[in-house]
């Protein structure tokens, strides 16, 4: 993400930090202006433009002025914060406004001036708002106002919006050599055109955030047309009773809007006619940026803050049929196996800012028209079919060690609800846990640390996500891939897998057999207690061999963990010396139930 934060200078920041939360070790200053529009170049994202204007490098650390004037001679205006950004269909088309809207294709070597002076010529009608300054010479100043938004198409490269900060639209259909004056009759001269924003899927639509803060309107304007500006209507129903910063489009289905206020972010799913809060756990801030990245939405605030809802893929789903239905399961977004925290050793001190990673695992969404009436499951199934991990409502939190840390550094444990209403559950991608006590690795991530994992990854591949509820079944596909930045071969990641397996399915079975061994020891005391001096020979030459089975147990199952350990600490291919090790360990294992199956026959 990458954005200017006034008094604290620009940022670029990953969304995701590989230590299990983002800290400083992910942010960075990308050489923009604390206020500027920063746009990264999409075929080389080391590359980053902004401000009035300028060209980072940040395998370098240098950044360039490539303004279009080397000297400012006074015929441009521009405003502090001057759109910068990339053609949608041509990444190497760069637009940058100021009065004027300019063009680069060279990255700022050169540029075009590709729209007149787009400003109001003249004030005629000077705002109340400026109460006892308003003077005649007023209607006579000199331009002042310059492009503050820009809207390239999305489906045609000629086509390109350009609204003023004094209350003006202007339309291109050739790539700027005509502009046509599409301002609706509502727009007032002060008022700002703060956003616009280009459909996806139409060249004739196109939305407008309107800031009326100058005329003293604090009232919420969102403008659209259908028709390339011939006619507009405001779609305002639902709206806060407030200013509105900044409107975007879903690029995926059409019709459904977010749009940022001075306190929250609110949605549309009928193309602006009525508006819902989307507030959720946000503060009350000022929004002046929303981005549609994937199947996120980024939120840039006047709080100097990024905010990020995960997975708005249940959005793009729901319908008015849907939101009635008494059961829905929404269709996971593709899902990637990637390793929430690398961090091998202690961590930051709790009182280190930090944001929050994206969650670790597959995101599964559902809703509920009323409380379930008896157990609510949800199970994943392989392409097989065959039962990979269960869950259910009526599972019991695990109980927690006595660990010697404060109690905020563990992660919240989830139950699947039954409730009625909405949920959002996560798969961690792995097998279930193994019984027994859970422990906590050093390498902890502030109130979000998961126990340490005793059982192996899922192979990425294609599964089924199975909800029961009130015996009614319902089922979504699920895909899981690779992290890409992994480069591993996938017969290698099978090899890891199934010898990761292996072990957790050789502890598994230990783990019964400890107990039979148990069972059979106590056994052979209490007959001992009561046999004959013939019976007591043979019962303790048989005790004995448990003892001695007993006593190998151990060892076998601290050599079945650290193998899995071994196996499952990266995502590289296995070492020879590691699968070896799992080798031999299968084989001590197999030498060993085969004593034990002996024994425990033997009547």
């Amino acid at each position: 993400m990458l954005g200017g934060q006034q008094e604290s200078g620009s940022v670029g920041i990953a969304s995701r930090g590989n230590d299990g939360q983002i800290t400083y070790r992910e942010w960075h200053p990308v050489g923009v202006e604390e206020y500027g529009y920063v746009a990264a170049d999409p075929l080389d994202t080391n590359i980053v433009y902004g401000g009035k204007i300028t060209r980072f490098d940040k395998r370098t650390g240098q950044t360039q002025n490539i303004a279009p004037e080397a000297v400012r001679s006074g015929k441009y205006r521009f405003v502090r914060t001057a759109p910068v950004l990339f053609s949608p269909i041509d990444p190497k088309t760069l637009f940058f406004a100021g009065n004027v809207l300019f063009k680069t294709q060279t990255g700022g070597d050169s540029w075009e001036v590709i729209s007149p002076d787009l400003s109001r010529e003249r004030y005629d009608e000077i705002p109340a708002s400026v109460g006892i300054y308003t003077t005649e010479e007023m209607k006579k100043m000199p331009r002042r106002g310059v492009i503050y938004a820009v809207a390239p198409s999305y489906v045609d490269s000629l086509t390109i919006w350009a609204g003023t900060d004094d209350g003006l639209i202007h339309v291109t259909r050739d790539g700027g050599k005509n502009w046509r004056n599409v301002t609706p009759p509502s727009l007032k001269p002060w008022a700002k055109v703060s956003q616009l924003d280009a459909s996806h899927t139409d060249a004739n639509v196109v939305y407008a955030a309107i800031n009326g803060n100058r005329l003293d309107d604090m009232k919420p304007h969102i403008l659209r047309t259908r028709d390339g500006g011939a006619t507009w209507q405001e779609i305002t129903r639902g709206l806060p009773d407030q200013p509105i910063n900044t409107v975007r489009e879903d690029p995926l289905r059409k019709g459904l809007l977010f749009a940022g206020s001075e306190t929250a972010v609110s949605v549309s799913f009928d193309d602006g006619d009525n508006w819902q809060p989307l507030r959720l756990n946000m503060p009350a801030t000022s929004i002046r940026d929303l981005v549609i990245k994937d199947d996120d939405l980024v939120v840039g605030t006047h709080g100097r803050s990024f905010w990020i809802l995960d997975d708005i893929t249940p959005l793009r789903q729901l319908t008015a049929e849907v939101a009635k239905a008494p059961v829905t399961l929404f269709r996971p977004q593709r899902t990637y196996r990637v390793r929430w925290n690398m961090n091998p050793d202690t961590p930051l001190p709790q009182e280190e800012p930090a944001g929050q990673n994206p969650p670790d695992g597959a995101i599964i969404n559902y809703t509920l028209q009323e409380k379930a009436t008896g157990l609510v499951t949800l199970d994943i199934l392989n392409a097989s079919g065959e039962l990979v991990r269960r869950y259910t409502s009526a599972d019991e939190p695990y109980p927690m060690p006595a660990i010697n840390v404060p109690d905020y550094w563990p992660r919240p444990q989830q139950i699947l609800s039954g409730a009625a209403g909405a949920h959002r559950f996560l798969w961690d991608l792995h097998y279930a846990p193994l019984p027994g006590p859970v422990s906590f690795p050093i390498a902890a991530t502030y109130r979000n640390t998961a126990p340490a994992p005793t059982a192996p990854w899922v192979m990425p591949g294609t599964y089924t996500v199975r909800l029961t509820v009130n015996g009614k079944v319902y089922e979504q596909p699920l895909t899981v891939k690779m992290d890409p930045r992994v480069k591993t071969p996938i017969e290698k990641l099978q090899l890891q897998h199934d010898w990761s397996k292996a072990m957790y399915e050789g502890r598994q079975q230990l783990a019964g057999v400890a107990e039979e061994l148990g069972v059979l020891h106590s056994k052979l005391d209490g007959q001992l207690a009561k046999a004959g001096k013939k019976e007591k020979a043979l019962l303790t030459t048989r005790l004995e061999r448990v003892m001695a089975l007993e006593k190998e147990l151990p060892g076998l199952q601290r050599s079945l963990y650290s193998v899995f350990e071994v196996l499952q600490d990266s995502d590289f291919s296995p070492t020879t010396q590691a699968v070896k090790a799992a080798r031999e360990t299968e084989k001590l294992v197999g030498e060993w139930v085969k004593k034990w199956e002996e024994e425990r026959g033997e009547k």
